[in-house]
């Protein structure tokens, strides 16, 4: 998980990676990489990349937003931007609330960043610093058992990166993240707490790296190289190596570092484009070596409209701290895992038409060591554990047609988008209850359709289908009972625009039908959820 290139994966657990502090005012793209993608986004992308990409401002404007809703839903989102004679700077701010669908399911979010971009003698620097405030009830969040889980979050993040320019760029990379969180198996409050459960459990991680990479540009290509220092580290109170001094209420602590090299030249041929490269990785928390992921990446342009392509990547993914240390009543970590690996190939095609743009791509990944929670029975721990093998094949497709420009702009059809996927997993030890591996997405259908109700108001009608594959352990009386297996479930959105000159008026449901869902294990998802709201352009 990327915010403009800072990867903000974090070493504690992988859901606080998406404690990222943007708002949706500031987003103008994401870039999704599927498969391996280590070359792209470094060593630790090991089944692809999320970079979100910020709006890049090139005058002096100014917007706000304020939306509300069901299940007491607030929001309000300011942002600012200022042009300079060789800058540009902007301020966002923006805060969400809600009462929550379900019991111990409520949230406060607040985020804050502010992004400068200098532009001297033709080399770009771009600064951004911000901060991510969470609190919500996390119910049921690591078991079911303990349905009044609470966490309190808050992070921050500072990076400098600059770009020179010429045939040959250098792109220097410094950024730094922190991350505090308190977690409480029982919510400040809640009855009948047990007198074993004397203290919440407290965490700080940090990150720090130093990036540099180079490209030049020649009658061959673009060759590319650089590397990376990149260290992890977390105090905490039950996470990690025992202190020999408390900082604090921390009592424990683990570090890290982690460098890297890579290199990759890409040929372009008029039709044709081949890239080859690899990557050299070390982390002395697993390994005394080197290991090496190398990539190759091809294409041709078939036609002005279709390019076939087709690509085999290596990736790694390292255990977080919660993988290695955590330990709990229903849980124990296990400080012996190792990375995971990943081999991935893909093919595919890519059209593109006025009225038609479409894709289509089939896969296969290899994973080793691949890191799961896992238990013998339902009435065992939870136990962190390496699957020797887990293989992975599938295939995806989409399209869309902008219905404007086949039907013209004289009816009220904009444009309509399908896309559909499909995966299988096999693995080994299959005799075991698996929390993650196992519990895949196998299908999902997915359709979108835009069109005009009259000049100024628009519909958005959003539809999907999915099937996941698997079994959940199913709680009643906060005990564990029999296996249930997923059940496939189809859902209906809707949202509504009323565009005037600087404003726009929304309104949406989610989930227009009701349905009842489980995505996840014992949490059933929200029903009919109505929210509106309005956004300004200054």
């Amino acid at each position: 998980i990327l915010l403009n290139g800072v990867n903000l994966t974090s070493p504690h657990t992988g859901h606080y990676s998406f404690d990222i502090p943007v708002n949706l005012s500031d987003i103008e793209r994401i870039e999704i990489v599927q498969g391996p993608s280590s070359l792209v986004y470094g060593a630790s992308a090991f089944s692809g990349g999320v970079n979100i990409i910020t709006k890049k401002d090139v005058r002096s404007n100014a917007s706000a937003k304020l939306e509300g809703g069901m299940h007491g839903l607030f929001g309000a989102d300011l942002r600012g931007a200022y042009k300079a004679d060789a800058s540009v700077h902007t301020l966002s701010a923006g805060y969400k609330r809600s009462d929550g669908y379900i019991r111990n399911s409520d949230y406060n979010i607040l985020n804050l960043l502010w992004q400068s971009r200098f532009d001297i003698d033709g080399t770009h620097i771009d600064i951004q610093a911000g901060l991510n405030d969470k609190a919500y009830g996390a119910n049921t969040f690591y078991s079911a058992a303990y349905p009044d889980q609470f966490d309190d979050t808050s992070g921050l993040l500072l990076s400098v990166r600059g770009e020179t320019s010429g045939r040959l760029k250098l792109i220097p990379h410094l950024y730094w993240s922190r991350h505090d969180d308190e977690f409480q198996l029982f919510r400040e409050g809640s009855p009948n707490v047990p007198e074993w459960y004397t203290d919440h459990n407290y965490h700080r991680s940090d990150l720090f790296g130093i990036n540099l990479s180079m490209r030049y540009a020649s009658l061959w290509g673009i060759t590319s190289f650089g590397g990376e220092f990149r260290n992890e580290g977390i105090l905490s109170s039950v996470l990690g190596k025992p202190m020999e001094e408390a900082v604090g209420k921390y009592t424990k602590t683990d570090n890290r570092t982690g460098i890297s090299y890579f290199a990759e030249h890409n040929f372009i041929l008029k039709r044709y484009t081949l890239s080859i490269g690899g990557l050299l990785n070390h982390n002395r928390a697993v390994s005394t070596k080197m290991n090496f992921y190398p990539a190759l990446n091809a294409s041709m342009r078939a036609t002005e409209a279709l390019t076939l392509y087709a690509s085999w990547n290596k990736a790694t993914r390292m255990p977080t701290f919660t993988d290695l240390y955590y330990t709990t009543a229903t849980h124990t970590g296990n400080i012996s895992l190792e990375a995971e690996q990943s081999e991935a190939f893909e093919v595919g095609a890519k059209f593109t038409h006025r009225v038609v743009r479409g894709s289509i791509a089939a896969f296969y990944m290899k994973g080793r060591n691949m890191i799961d929670w896992v238990k013998s029975s339902p009435d065992a721990l939870w136990e962190s554990r390496n699957h020797t093998q887990l293989n992975k094949r599938g295939f995806e497709a989409g399209m869309r047609l902008n219905l404007n420009e086949w039907l013209g702009i004289h009816q009220p059809l904009q444009s309509l988008s399908l896309g559909y996927m499909y995966l299988q997993q096999d693995r080994e030890d299959n005799e075991l209850i698996s929390n993650y591996t196992l519990n895949h997405l196998r299908r999902k259908f997915t359709a979108s359709l835009h069109h005009k109700v009259v000049k100024q108001l628009t519909l958005s009608w959003n539809f999907r289908w999915q099937e996941r594959a698997g079994s959940y352990v199913q709680y009643r009386d906060l005990q564990p009972g029999e296996s249930v297996n997923y059940k496939p479930f189809s859902l209906l959105d809707l949202k509504a625009n009323y565009a005037l000159s600087n404003m726009d008026i929304f309104m949406q449901v989610n989930n227009l039908f009701n349905t009842t869902h489980v995505d996840f294990g014992n949490i059933p998802q929200p029903g009919f959820w109505l929210s509106g709201g309005i956004s300004y352009q200054f």
